[in-house]
């Protein structure tokens, strides 16, 4: 060729004796000179231009162009090159050459000028024209020279080295316009600008796929705007586009339900109805996908053939190029083929995956909707959100897994037909260990089947409590049972992690199966094959041999894990089965019509009801009972009577046994037990109107907070008290304007003078033409309403006006000689001043200030903006780079053990290399027999396969060791955590780590590290073995892994992002199922369960969107990685083809091409687990995260516990009190100090939020004071653990916690106690008659938060506990806010018995709870504005307890009995 050393080519005459001809390489290397001198003078001359218009523009962002510089400076060096042997040429001429000939010297020179103006035009462009000259000009440049030395090569069959190093250089140049052209593609233009272009240009809007084209379809495309929003910037989730409205939720749900209905209403089965449902709406699509398999399925099984036909070609004399090309040409289309149909498989199945998982999701939560009071006890909140987040979710991947379950059988089968088809005969011997091995995977997918379900089972059990513990996290705290539930939370993990073990070790055995499975039956096939001599061991039948194998490979060893996943879908099918067909609500149980010109708003004839159909007898029984329109209707009673159970009677709630029950129009409810939305206040109350807010005493609460009614809820209202809670329900049923108001006890949480407001504005005055059905427990307000309901035993026993009931005696009369009996304190307390003229007339005068003032509002003062409780959930942003990795190490403790994985997988890649070299070696040497080929090729992949095996057990003990500590360290996190957290941070948050996140920590992270290590080597290794037979590979191979980086790294900087959004989208839909759950009676009652669906199926899409597009940008990378290691495929077979007959033997050439069809499956591999362990390890961020939550303070501090009888006393003493919730938040308590004697009875009273429950939680040190002093017996609480403290401190809280167990169980957590003093305690709270009559008598079941237990029932166990622990200190937090006047009476006379010789403290709503107290400590506005006796507060004109007793007086006064006193 005319080469640097042989210049006279030059000119077209020098070439041949014989003139110009243009076949000649001379001839086409001077029109390559001619055509790069006229880019050269176009460029120069668009500089010229450009510099005269200023216009010419420098690459922008230097630092990340490196890419440039290296190529400019390559082409420079090049160019330098070329000028320094024309002056050698020239000096070497000018002294000893006969003939002086200048033409070589500026055949240089001229090579030189183009490559250092190469050089230039890397670095410095011009206009938007002169770019594209210059990419036309490098481009065409490259691939003349390509076909030119590519020419020169096939026929001299050398290529001088500095033509080999410029061909270099131009692949390099060529490899850069490719990435321009990327670049171009996908950002719209270059990062490059002109002086007068806008610095500012706005993106293109990203195109969604149902507007793209067929290509952008089939190559991802319609991702590239995305993707390069992302990686501008970082994503939000403002920059996902949203979904086609096929791949919507609501279309989803109404196609599964349409299929659901019809195969309920045949009640042909009633076994996988949901499979059969999703087989029936997706059938289309999943075939479409099984087309796409079947074709992948074949490509690959045909790639041995192509292998066969290679090595064939090779062993020709005289080879017919036009035949190899066609074998390249067959080897390209079944790459792309295999390429396109796999990569469509896998996002198409995964697309119609997540069609089905947001269809049952939908389904889940609409069922949760429906499902009936009975049904519910079977289904706990965390059981459904984990059919939610665990099962739903599994069904993402299930048609991806049900394609593998039939398309790797049929590769397996086509690769047995190839075997059969290679060696004959001789294949039948390896089929012996191929079923034996297939047998033995039976076994090991069995028992992981049972591992699975047990885990699964295990897991349900863990997340359940966990879940459980974290809804009742502050009773856990107040009562110190931290250690408890965190014990027992971690012996559910540990029957979990067992399970875990057992299935890691399980996927480790089958691992080794897979590896040795192609080393032995490779064995057998040549060792039958030599035995029968079917077939000659020539290298085209080893090496086709074992390319079958390798496709054989995938089938063995996915097989059991494709059984394994589908057995888990199959139990996660069956539960959303089983619980998708529960029983529903009876809408037919209560007839509804609209009120119209009916006078009766509810009638009830002969109703009998019970919340299980098979007790006796039933929990309502002889309902007869009719409420005229606009009645004001009380129901009272004793604790556990039936009063709730009458409410949700009329609801439907409640299973009807017989009769009838009518309501006419539509009702509004406020339940016993608030229900509280995480949101804002304004969203609670579904913008209530003003006059909604005020009557319900919240206009001050909203005037105080800092941001209004825009004001963040937390977690089940946990910043809200318990009375503002209370209101808030109350303010959403006003504002429903329903005609019928059920109203659930709703004045328990509100003090006398709120309860007095909400009583005569909101019931009586705005309510004033709607029916109200009202239970209370407040005997003051019974005189105002039209008629009263007596409950006693599940009947109704009484019913009337308050005069005739009075008259009748009996139960109502006891009810209200209970009261009586509590007001008398009261009046005596007022007689026995009367000897004081003015002391009546103060009250008078109290009285009439005081009705005027409206209720005070939250002690929150108007200050500068804060920050709203519920922050926005922390996500790292961009390439975290190795932190996370290092993490997960460090936490694991698992350095050796990743050091001994790398080695032993490292030993592994070099004996199977080595095995494959000695077959290579072996075949082509007569003197060594079949026998040692075989043995020898055994011996070091048998050896190989040890270590493999060894690095499995590895990987598997470093997962298990990275799951115990990381939940250990998560939950002893979270356990010792403050209640701030809790305050600001949704339990959904904390419940997605416990469980997907954490599940993929268990699963994902150990084997992805061990998958992404495989693919490296193997990646490595086959590039090196590759490039041992074809070096000239490696001119391709270097820049395309350069470029495979590149193009990793520009979609990580968006999928990464992707999956952290996608981690905070999950978090709100399990969120809003759970809180669902809790209010699933409101939402019934509103009739808002179509609004709450709706709702949901938002949250799901905004899940589902995070999710369809981290699947497709998946799919565009790996596609995109594919087509570029397909390059260097194609490059290392055209040159075994082309260029080195004769030079390599055909065992190497069938080496070469065995790793070489390998590569690219080998470079998807890596990258996929890649890019999966880069979103993996966004999990160990997360539970990271919480790994270091600011703790409260130690439960001992060893150095200062108190004495074991401390405190002896009980007195109490504040110094200078102040409490904020947050640094920057103003005081909730503001400098109190007072003293509680030992052994006093102590009331705190004060107007709903003025600061007594914070008083309580600085008690309990809940939270931490801010300045002053807390000392109990002198001693300073703040200076001894959180556990010392407690324990010795008891309480009844506000909102009583039962919790999933027994009786005995939630009285006496810790097993401290004996039965008999259990069953003391059971009747000294007036439980026991009740505990006596149930069959498991003290181990009766107690369900989620006490559902089987009343209100009531639920705050005399809280007694029951505070009287086994027999505490100097007992605070009583609203204790008997649930129960009846008689049974708080008799309480009263309990406590002050079995605590007369202790301290207690009593915040209370009813006055007379407190009257008789030793002390009363009156709080406003977190100051402590009275604290004196009772007597003595009275007595003073503008005493603000003197007011509170006023208001509670003049209700009471409006008792006709009261007044005949």
């Amino acid at each position: 060729m005319a080469s640097l050393w042989n210049l006279q080519g030059w000119f077209p005459w020098l070439c041949s004796a014989k003139g110009f001809n243009l076949v000649s390489s001379c001839s086409q290397r001077f029109l390559i000179d001619i055509l790069n001198l006229v880019f050269v003078m176009i460029f120069l001359l668009g500089l010229l231009i450009a510099a005269y218009k200023k216009e010419y523009t420098i690459k922008g962002n230097r630092r990340k162009q490196w890419d440039s510089i290296v190529m400019s400076i390559l082409c420079a060096a090049i160019g330098v090159a070329y000028f320094g042997r024309a002056g050698w040429i020239l000096w070497n001429e000018s002294n000893g050459s006969v003939h002086f000939n200048h033409i070589p010297e500026v055949v240089m020179s001229i090579r030189g000028l183009i490559w250092i103006t190469l050089s230039v035009s890397v670095i410095l462009h011009s206009s938007k024209l002169l770019r594209f000259l210059c990419l036309l000009w490098w481009s065409s440049f490259t691939l003349l020279i390509t076909a030119l030395y590519v020419k020169d090569l096939s026929e001299n069959h050398k290529l001088e080295v500095f033509d080999s190093v410029v061909w270099a250089a131009n692949l390099l140049l060529f490899l850069y316009v490719l990435k321009l052209i990327v670049k171009i593609k996908l950002h719209g233009q270059l990062e490059t600008e002109t002086l007068s272009q806008p610095l500012l240009k706005e993106e293109n809007s990203s195109k969604i796929l149902g507007e793209a084209g067929f290509f952008n379809r089939l190559t991802f495309s319609w991702l590239n705007p995305l993707l390069r929003l992302g990686y501008s910037k970082t994503l939000e989730l403002k920059d996902i586009p949203s979904l086609d409205s096929e791949d919507e939720a609501i279309c989803a749900y109404q196609a599964f339900a349409k299929e659901w209905d019809l195969l309920i209403c045949t009640k042909a089965r009633k076994k996988d109805l949901a499979l059969l449902a999703l087989a029936r709406c997706y059938k289309k699509e999943m075939t479409l996908v099984g087309l796409y398999a079947l074709i992948k399925s074949v490509t690959i099984a045909v790639s041995p053939l192509i292998l066969r036909a290679f090595v064939s070609y090779s062993f020709l004399e005289h080879r017919d190029l036009y035949v190899g090309m066609s074998l390249v040409g067959c080897l390209l289309i079944a790459k792309l083929l295999e390429s396109l149909s796999q990569r469509h498989w896998f996002f198409d199945s995964r697309r119609c995956g997540m069609r089905m998982r947001s269809a049952v999701m939908a389904a889940i939560y609409g069922k949760q909707l429906k499902i009936s009071s009975q049904a519910m006890k079977s289904h706990s909140a965390g059981e459904i959100v984990n059919y939610i987040a665990v099962d739903a979710y599994r069904l993402g991947e299930f048609p991806w897994w049900f394609h593998m379950a039939w398309s790797l059988p049929l590769q397996l089968l086509f690769s047995v037909c190839i075997l059969f088809g290679t060696v004959g005969i001789g294949a039948l011997p390896g089929l012996v260990p191929l079923i034996v091995i297939g047998f033995l995977n039976v076994p090991i997918a069995k028992k992981l089947q049972q591992f699975q379900s047990e885990f699964m089972v295990a897991q349900d059990e863990r997340l359940r409590a966990t879940s459980e513990v974290l809804n009742n996290i502050k009773i856990i705290k107040l009562q110190s049972w931290d250690e408890r539930f965190r014990n027992a939370v971690g012996l559910l993990r540990a029957n979990e992690f067992k399970w875990l073990r057992e299935t890691q070790l399980t996927k480790s055995y089958g691992a080794a199966l897979y590896w040795i499975s192609p080393t032995i039956v490779s064995g057998v096939i040549f060792a039958g094959t030599a035995a029968m001599k079917s077939a000659t061991l020539t290298a085209s039948t080893i090496f086709t041999v074992l390319a079958t194998l390798r496709v054989m490979a995938e089938p063995v060893r996915m097989l059991p894990e494709v059984l394994s996943v589908l057995i888990q879908v199959k139990v996660s099918l069956n539960r959303i089965d089983s619980f998708l067909q529960e029983d529903e609500v009876k809408e037919d149980d209560v007839r509804r019509s609209p009120p119209k010109d009916v006078y009766l708003s509810v009638e009830v004839r002969d109703g009998d009801f019970s919340w299980d159909t098979n007790s006796v007898p039933s929990t309502l029984r002889s309902i007869n009972l009719e409420i005229e329109r606009g009645d004001k209707i009380a129901v009272c009673g004793a604790v556990g009577a039936g009063k709730s159970s009458l409410l949700y009677a009329l609801l439907g709630e409640i299973p009807k046994i017989s009769g009838s029950v009518n309501v006419y129009g539509s009702i509004a409810y406020v339940s016993q037990t608030s229900w509280i939305q995480s949101g804002t206040l304004r969203e609670n109350i579904l913008y209530a109107t003003k006059g909604a807010i005020r009557c319900c005493a919240l206009d001050k609460d909203i005037a105080n907070f800092d941001h209004g009614d825009l004001t963040e809820i937390g977690q089940r209202g946990l910043n809200m008290s318990g009375g503002q809670k209370q209101r808030i329900q109350l303010a959403r049923a006003v504002y429903n304007d329903a005609d019928i108001y059920i109203l659930d006890d709703p004045f328990s949480a509100v003090d006398a003078h709120t309860a007095s407001i909400l009583f005569h504005d909101c019931i009586m005055t705005a309510l004033q033409n709607k029916t109200v059905i009202l239970v209370t427990h407040q005997v003051e307000f019974l005189p105002r309403t039209d008629s009263i309901l007596v409950m006693e035993g599940g009947k109704i026993v009484q019913a009337g006006s308050y005069e005739q009931l009075l008259k009748s005696g009996t139960s109502f009369e006891q009810l209200v000689n209970a009261h009586q009996s509590s007001f008398t304190t009261l009046n005596s307390s007022v007689k026995e001043n009367k000897t004081k003229p003015s002391s009546e007339e103060h009250l008078k005068d109290a009285m009439s200030k005081y009705t005027e003032q409206n209720s005070e509002g939250e002690i929150t003062i108007k200050g500068k903006p804060e920050m709203q409780l519920t922050e926005e959930e922390d996500t790292e942003m961009g390439n975290a780079g190795w932190k996370p990795y290092k993490e997960y190490i460090q936490v694991s403790k698992g350095s050796i053990l990743l050091v001994q994985m790398v080695l032993f997988q490292s030993l592994f890649i070099i004996l199977q290399s080595l095995s494959n070299y000695w077959l290579a070696v072996a075949c082509q040497n007569h003197h060594i027999g079949n026998g040692i080929l075989v043995g020898v090729y055994s011996a070091m992949s048998c050896l190989g396969c040890a270590f493999m095996f060894v690095r499995s057990l590895l990987t598997a003990h470093l997962g298990l060791r990275a799951s115990k500590e990381f939940f250990s360290s998560f939950m002893d996190s979270v356990f010792k955590a403050s209640m701030a957290f809790f305050d600001s941070t949704p339990i959904g948050r904390i419940l997605t780590r416990a469980s997907s996140d954490l599940t993929i920590v268990d699963f994902n992270i150990p084997y992805s590290f061990a998958f992404v290590l495989i693919g490296a080597l193997e990646v490595v290794s086959t590039i090196g073995i590759i490039a041992t037979v074809t070096w000239q590979v490696l001119v391709i191979a270097i820049p395309v892994l350069i470029t495979i980086i590149y193009v990793q790294n520009y979609y990580l900087a968006s999928a990464r992002e992707l999956v952290r959004i996608n981690g905070t989208t999950k978090a709100p839909v399990m969120n809003f199922a759970g809180e669902s759950f809790q209010g699933i009676v409101t939402i019934r009652a509103f009739g808002m369960a179509k609004r709450f669906f709706h709702e949901n199926l938002k949250l799901i899409d905004t899940d589902a969107k995070l999710f369809f597009h981290t699947i497709g940008a998946m799919e565009w990378v790996l596609l995109r990685v594919e087509a570029l290691q397909g390059l260097t495929i194609i490059t290392s077979t055209v040159f075994l083809v082309a260029f080195i007959h004769g030079i390599t033997s055909s065992g190497f050439s069938g080496l070469c091409l065995s790793y070489a069809l390998t590569l690219s499956s080998a470079q998807v591999f890596t990258t996929r687990w890649y890019s999966n362990l880069e979103n993996y390890i966004i999990s160990v961020e997360r539970i990271k995260q919480f790994m270091h939550i600011t703790p409260e303070p130690p439960a001992i501090i060893q150095e200062n516990r108190p004495a074991p009888s401390w405190p002896q006393q009980g007195r109490i003493v504040l110094q200078d009190l102040k409490i904020k919730y947050r640094p920057t938040a103003p005081f909730v308590l503001k400098g109190i100090s007072c003293t509680l004697k030992e052994g006093n009875k102590v009331g705190v009273v004060g107007r709903t939020g003025s600061g007594k429950t914070t008083l309580i939680s600085a008690l309990f040190r809940l939270v931490e004071p801010f300045s002053g002093t807390i000392l109990v017996d002198n001693l300073d609480i703040c200076t001894i653990g959180l556990k010392d403290l407690r324990v010795k401190l008891s309480i009844i809280p506000q909102e009583p916690t039962l919790f999933r167990g027994s009786v005995r169980s939630n009285l006496d957590p810790l097993g401290l106690h004996t039965d008999h003093e259990v069953w003391e305690a059971l009747d000294k709270c007036q439980l026991k008659s009740i505990v006596e009559k149930l069959p498991a008598l003290l181990d009766s079941s107690v369900s989620d938060d006490g559902g089987n237990w009343s209100a009531g029932q639920r705050q005399l166990f809280c007694l029951g506990r505070v009287l086994l622990r027999k505490n100097k200190i007992l605070i009583l937090d609203e204790a008997t806010a649930s129960i009846d006047s008689a049974t708080d009476a008799i309480l009263q006379k309990v406590i002050r018995k079995e605590f007369s010789s202790c301290t207690v403290i009593t915040i209370a709503h009813r006055v007379p709870t407190v009257t008789d107290s030793d002390m009363v400590a009156v709080l406003s506005y977190g100051n402590l504005v009275e604290y004196d006796k009772p007597s003595k507060l009275m007595d003073l004109k503008d005493s603000a307890f003197a007011k509170l007793v006023a208001d509670y007086w003049r209700n009471c006064q409006r008792n006709p009995l009261i007044n005949n006193q």
